[in-house]
């Protein structure tokens, strides 16, 4: 079998080739340029490639509800040239192959959970913190789903009060996790990108809070048995151990498992399958559309 695979974001559409052992064999990237333009060239590569199933994880918000006539719509996105447009109906009917379509981050943590660093758990969320900040679970071994998907880059916080810029840069709202902690954020606050501050600017200790206080709701709220941290800004290895121990400070004792208490540090970790976490989740979902146990 030859399963397509497609990591649509916001500058590229990385797509692949995967086969039954979940290996990933082939790959490019189309810049992502108008729907006009990039689906037909996306279905232009696969077409070449004669793929039997095909997975997407998309940006979002898309629309995940397989009865709806609007599944596989990207709705009320940013990204204003895919606003309330269709990304996997052309895909599926101009090449004729069953297709799966679910967020990227859910893709992700489905990879993680299946074959990554929560393999053999019930439960795990991932979570890419980058041009955005979404979150994908895993719990009890489904994906969750529901009035649409989890958006935890939208979750309100408390500004931090040492914050020059409390009230974030999110369009939609004030203190956000994404208006606070993202890529973009840190560069309007401080003027220069995340990789070119040193590890020693305070801009590290508040991305830190926000992301703590971002995984303390997400234990609360949904009790995940790991937290995965991933996407271009958490290439800063060195907010893995203040985000650490920022967690344990704020939940002060009150969750008393050892996950979080004794071994914090293979808890808040790092994708276990580095950057192939959203491309490989994918590659599970066209083995799913197939009908395929996983």
């Amino acid at each position: 079998m030859r399963y397509g695979t497609l990591e649509a974001g916001g500058t590229k559409m990385v797509l692949s080739i995967g086969n039954e052992n979940n290996e990933l064999t082939e790959q490019t990237s189309i810049p992502t340029g108008t729907p006009e333009v990039t689906i037909p060239a996306m279905i232009a590569w696969f077409a070449e490639r004669n793929i039997d199933a095909l997975g997407i994880g998309t940006f979002g918000p898309v629309e995940l509800k397989e009865d709806s006539p609007r599944y596989g719509w990207i709705t009320k996105t940013p990204k204003l040239s895919w606003r309330d447009h269709p990304l996997l109906p052309p895909l599926r009917d101009a090449l004729k192959v069953p297709a799966l379509i679910d967020t990227d981050v859910n893709a992700a943590a489905l990879a993680e959970w299946k074959l990554g660093a929560a393999k053999g758990l019930n439960s795990c969320m991932y979570v890419t913190v980058g041009t955005g900040v979404g979150a994908g679970l895993v719990i009890e071994g489904n994906l969750v789903h529901g009035l649409m998907h989890p958006e935890l880059g939208h979750m309100l916080l408390q500004p931090a009060e040492n914050d020059p810029a409390p009230e974030g840069f999110c369009p939609y709202h004030q203190g956000c996790v994404e208006g606070l902690a993202a890529g973009p954020a840190i560069e309007k606050r401080w003027g220069k990108k995340a990789y070119e501050l040193p590890e020693d600017h305070p801009a590290w200790t508040l991305e830190a809070e926000y992301l703590a206080r971002m995984c303390v709701n997400a234990i609360c709220a949904f009790s995940p048995e790991k937290i995965i941290l991933g996407g271009g800004v958490m290439q800063q290895k060195h907010l893995f151990p203040l985000i650490r121990r920022r967690t344990v400070a704020l939940l002060n004792g009150y969750i008393s498992h050892p996950a979080v208490t004794e071994e914090i540090d293979s808890y808040i970790i790092e994708p276990g399958l580095g950057t192939r976490s959203g491309a490989t989740g994918a590659l599970l979902l066209a083995r799913r559309a197939l009908g395929e146990l996983l």
